[in-house]
Parts: structure tokens; C-alpha cells; sequence
């Protein structure tokens, strides 16, 4: 479920999340940073979901790559659901104890 991430899972994710490997790429290494990019891929999945839902009703898609395309984006957003929730757990948690 999570592998539909791209750019943010097995060594991409390592890149991302490692100061100097990601410095030497160019790409910002912060928490903001990966979740932005994150959210922006949910985003950009979504879209494609809708753009072949809306050619499949035209006629302009076949039936099989709009559902493709519908599979693709709910996968992608049960992952950003997933890591919301998880997130929201952490700063919760993280609220919770003592000073």
C-alpha cells in the first residue's frame, strides 16, 4: 500500500531523509519537506484518477485503464490517510508527557 509513494519509500527515502546524501542531491531533507512532497503526489494521483474517470464517461478511455487509474489514486490515498494518522498519533503521544 505504501509503495505507491514515489520518491519517498526504499532508497529514495533514505535520500530524502539523510542531511548530507540529500544536500548533495539538491533536496530539502525536512519533515515539512517530505510530507509536502507526499501530499503533492496524493494530489497529483487524485487527479489522474478523476481526468480517466471523466474520459471513461466520454468514451475516451476503456474501461480497464480508468479503473486503473481509480485503484492507483484510492491506493495513494489510503497511504496519505495512513501517515496522517500516524503523524496525528505521534503529536499526540508527544503531548501527552510530562515535562
Amino acid at each position: 500500500m505504501i509503495s505507491g509513494l514515489d520518491g519517498v519509500t526504499g532508497t529514495d527515502a533514505k535520500r530524502l531523509v539523510t542531511p548530507g546524501i540529500a544536500a548533495a542531491n539538491g533536496v530539502d531533507p525536512s519533515f515539512e519537506a517530505v510530507f509536502a512532497r507526499i501530499a503533492a503526489t496524493a494530489r497529483d494521483t487524485m487527479k489522474a484518477g478523476e481526468a480517466a474517470a471523466i474520459s471513461g464517461v466520454k468514451g475516451d478511455a476503456s474501461v480497464q485503464e480508468v479503473v486503473r487509474a481509480m485503484m492507483t489514486a484510492e491506493q495513494q490515498l489510503r497511504a496519505a490517510i495512513a501517515v496522517r494518522d500516524r503523524v496525528v498519533a505521534a503529536y499526540q503521544e508527544v503531548s501527552r508527557m510530562q515535562i
